[in-house]
């Protein structure tokens, strides 16, 4: 009777090392970009969310004859003052909440403006002035 070979099924570890030094080196190529792709998603959404608080900002105006004051500060978008001078005041509020940064700080809010009728800025990742690349500061005077 002819003896039946043993053939194990498998990859030899020559085979997967080679496998892994692939997968490596293209994980280094690919990761570079994904990250700048989130970092740029950042801070667009940080552009949006600033575009929208200067329309809520914009209609409170409409409906109060002046912006609210930096003491006052953004929540009066979402929360009726107690002063007298927001008795137009539109019910249910400018804005769902007020949004955080990307970052998850707050954006800061001064009336009247340096570069406008009012200053809207994201202190970028680092939630300190200045900054490089995604530690940025985003203004929304700066923004086209």
């Amino acid at each position: 009777m002819p003896k039946k070979k043993n053939h194990s099924s498998g990859f030899t570890l020559i085979e997967l090392i080679v496998v892994i030094v692939i997968l490596g080196i293209l994980a280094s190529l690919i990761a570079p970009k994904v990250l700048k792709r989130a970092d740029q998603a950042l801070l667009v959404k940080a552009q949006q969310d600033m575009r929208s608080i200067e329309s809520a900002l914009q209609l409170y105006r409409l409906d109060n004859y002046e912006y609210p004051s930096s003491a006052q500060g953004l929540k009066v978008l979402v929360t009726k003052p107690a002063d007298v001078k927001a008795a137009t005041w539109q019910d249910g509020g400018y804005l769902k909440k007020v949004p955080k940064d990307p970052w998850g700080n707050l954006y800061l809010y001064v009336y009247p403006g340096q570069h406008g009728d009012f200053d809207l800025t994201s202190l970028g990742a680092d939630g300190k002035i200045g900054g490089t690349k995604n530690n940025t500061d985003i203004n929304l005077w700066e923004l086209d």
